[in-house]
């Protein structure tokens, strides 16, 4: 056991503990645990309940149960053919006996002896002799000792090979009863007002609580910590933004008027009203920090081209980026249809660059948006690296990136002595929580009309037994003169090899694009052009695809998630998907938003091999989700926050994480957070949160 230090503190290096071995070290550092605070900070994912003490004789199969008895009887033998070393035990109490195995742990007959008294914790098995406890928890019963591994709720956390759950309860409870004056970061006042426990009574709880609901409040505590952080995160960068120095892009009413005129139609009062927003915050001094969200095909784009019409009336340039070549081609082709209207009296210059360019093409490209020969260009992220500059770069559009951050975004900047505007845009519908919480940096502006004429796409499950009917219906649509999408999870079933033996078998399951490619090519679709597109083929042949599909020399495209943004193929009347159970709901509705953007009825068939209640549950949401908001806030219930930014990328702990789902708590952590900053913006009488802010704003990454 590690010797409790008094000068221990959160930040001590475990390697400074005295009594902590080696070894145990070289694993906590493989779950990248250096410090006391990462320790303690190591949470429990459940707890299993052991509060109570039953008879042997009360034992039935398939019951978490705890036993207290004397050691009768401890053998070892080694299974040679499953090369295996078997302890077993039989433990009696008043009340009878219970037979004990454990597999592979030699050392246990070392601790338990005949004569002694043990309790076990685990699960009742039945076997062909009887009922046995396999693997238990086991903790020998010294007089006036309190059990740490058997008794009450038991913390199961995260382990590594070497170190199981019971070997972190052995290193964490002795330096909490050290640990009686952690400084917390939070006010105390904030805390008092929420009715949560400060920093060291929630640590000793979620580690080692009494009761379920100590546990609970725990959680509730660091969940509230994190989301308080984001807020104070969010409202200091709000502050520093109007700080900035932006060009204003006031455009008056007759230029207003000119570009609703070049319009081939009228935009909707959504639209307008969306419009307006922009237009008021480009108008001001200081950057614009905007996020318009809205539907697959609900004119963001025009409004976006409307925020640039009113950067060139004023003599400044537009940047349009994309995340691909496809979606950053599909803008260049959008802007150019609705800047060539001849009622325009003057036309803003439209360059495209992309990282497939020729080096010529790329150096006349940029030096068109060096000298000022360029009012807009559009491109991908290619346009951040090497020696990109602008004559007076004053407004950025991001399509589907709405995290692209600051630092990036100064990488177009050079030596300008101003801010551009910064207007993100997404398909993927926000839900409310992460509008004020990963988003509240950002106002939010959306769009939920649809353009005039737009069919409502009719969406079905196929069941694998109408897969051949399903087959017939698209033949019908192909023979209509329609296209059809076929999209897979993976491209091929090499790539899950690494995952091990265990996930080969469900990898089987999931249709990959190459296979399909030939399969539906080969035998189902022999009479019709069948095509494949993946990330792995050069950006030329992508182009060259999407190309021939657009102009219909293509008839079924097969391809995986690359066509989730950025492809606008009207004909298109049909999108399949394939192992539909494996995508995201937000990502099944950016799939079938590629069909119904024509005149022509459009359907998208789920797919799925999936019997499971829960897959087909959640396939059942998106056919019956009104909207995609209505959708993305189901999403978010169902798969949490990682569906829409990536848990991965952003560095959010896990509570924040789970948290962005409970309004109530992101509301009251809002509310905190503006109270704090009203009466001490820079935090100057609160140190420790400054410095924990600091903390977090390394951990975590927005941009």
């Amino acid at each position: 056991m590690p010797e409790a230090d008094l000068m221990i503190s959160l930040a001590t290096e475990l390697t400074k503990i005295r009594g902590l071995r080696p070894y145990f070290l070289e694993r906590l550092r493989t779950l990248r645990i250096l410090t006391v605070r990462d320790l303690l900070f190591h949470f429990p994912t459940r707890y299993d309940d052991f509060s109570a003490i039953l008879p042997i004789a009360e034992l039935v199969p398939k019951i978490q149960a705890t036993v207290c008895g004397e050691v009768k009887k401890i053998t070892s033998r080694h299974a040679w053919r499953r090369n295996m070393t078997v302890i077993e035990a039989i433990i009696a109490d008043d009340s009878g006996g219970v037979r004990v195995v454990w597999f592979n742990q030699a050392y246990i007959a070392h601790q338990i002896r005949v004569g002694l008294t043990v309790r076990l914790a685990g699960r009742v098995s039945q076997g062909k002799d009887g009922i046995y406890f396999s693997s238990p928890a086991y903790e020998v019963v010294h007089s006036g000792d309190a059990a740490r591994h058997t008794s009450g709720l038991i913390p199961i956390y995260p382990e590594t090979k070497g170190l199981t759950s019971r070997g972190l309860r052995y290193l964490i409870q002795p330096l909490l009863s050290v640990l009686d004056a952690i400084p917390d970061p939070i006010p105390y006042h904030v805390l008092a007002r929420q009715k949560l426990p400060i920093l060291i009574q929630a640590l000793s709880s979620i580690h080692f609580p009494k009761t379920l609901d100590e546990a609970k409040l725990a959680e509730r505590r660091f969940a509230f910590e994190d989301l308080f952080l984001i807020q104070i995160m969010n409202a200091r960068r709000r502050l520093n933004t109007v700080r900035e120095k932006a060009l204003s892009l006031a455009i008056t009413p007759e230029q207003r008027a000119e570009f609703l005129s070049a319009l081939p139609f009228r935009l909707t009062e959504g639209q307008i009203t969306c419009w307006q927003e922009i237009l008021t915050d480009i108008g001001r001094q200081f950057p614009m920090q905007r996020l318009l969200q809205g539907d697959v095909g609900s004119g963001k784009t025009v409004l976006a081209a409307g925020a640039a019409w009113a950067a060139f009336c004023n003599g400044a340039q537009t940047v349009f980026l994309a995340p691909t070549e496809i979606l950053a081609r599909q803008h260049h082709e959008t802007l150019s249809l609705i800047f060539k209207s001849s009622s325009l009296q003057f036309r803003p210059r439209i360059g495209l660059l992309l990282g497939s360019h020729t080096a010529t093409l790329k150096r006349d490209t940029k030096q068109g948006g060096a000298k000022g020969r360029l009012d807009i260009l559009v491109g991908t992220h290619a346009l951040l690296q090497g020696d990109l500059a602008f004559h007076r770069l004053a407004l950025v559009v991001v399509d589907e990136q709405h995290r692209f951050g600051v630092r990036q975004r100064a990488a177009l900047l050079k030596s300008q002595d101003f801010m551009p505007h910064f207007l993100s845009m997404t398909a993927t519908p926000i839900p409310r929580t992460l509008s004020l919480t990963v988003f509240g940096d950002l106002d939010i502006s959306t769009l939920r009309e649809l353009p005039q004429g737009r069919k409502k796409i009719v969406t079905k499950v196929v069941d694998p037994k109408n897969r051949d009917k399903a087959y017939a219906f698209i033949r019908e649509e192909l023979r209509r003169g329609r296209q059809a999408f076929v999209v897979c999870p993976r491209i091929e079933e090499a790539e899950t090899s690494t995952n091990g033996a265990s996930h080969l078998k469900i990898a089987t399951e999931i249709k990959t694009v190459t296979a399909e490619y030939q399969r539906l090519a080969k035998d189902v679709f022999s009479d019709f052009s069948v095509a494949m597109l993946h990330g792995r083929l050069s950006t030329k042949e992508k182009s060259r695809i999407m190309a021939d599909f657009a102009l219909g020399a293509i008839s079924v495209l097969v391809a995986t998630s690359v066509v989730e943004v950025g492809v606008n193929v009207p004909n298109a009347s049909v999108m399949v998907i394939e192992s539909a159970d494996f995508f995201g709901l937000a990502q099944l509705y950016q799939f079938r938003g590629r069909i119904g953007r024509g005149e022509h009825q459009s359907y998208c068939l789920l797919f799925t091999e999936s019997q499971a209640a829960t897959a087909r549950d959640r396939l059942g949401v998106l056919i019956k989700a009104k909207n995609g908001f209505e959708l993305a806030e189901m999403d978010l219930q169902i798969r949490g926050p990682g569906e829409f930014l990536g848990d991965e990328q952003t560095g959010f702990p896990d509570y924040a994480m789970r948290a962005m789902a409970n309004l109530e708590l992101v509301g009251e952590s809002k509310r905190e957070a503006s109270l704090v900053l009203s009466r001490d913006p820079e935090l100057a009488s609160q140190p420790l949160l400054r410095e924990r802010l600091k903390f977090f704003e390394a951990a975590v990454h927005f941009e």
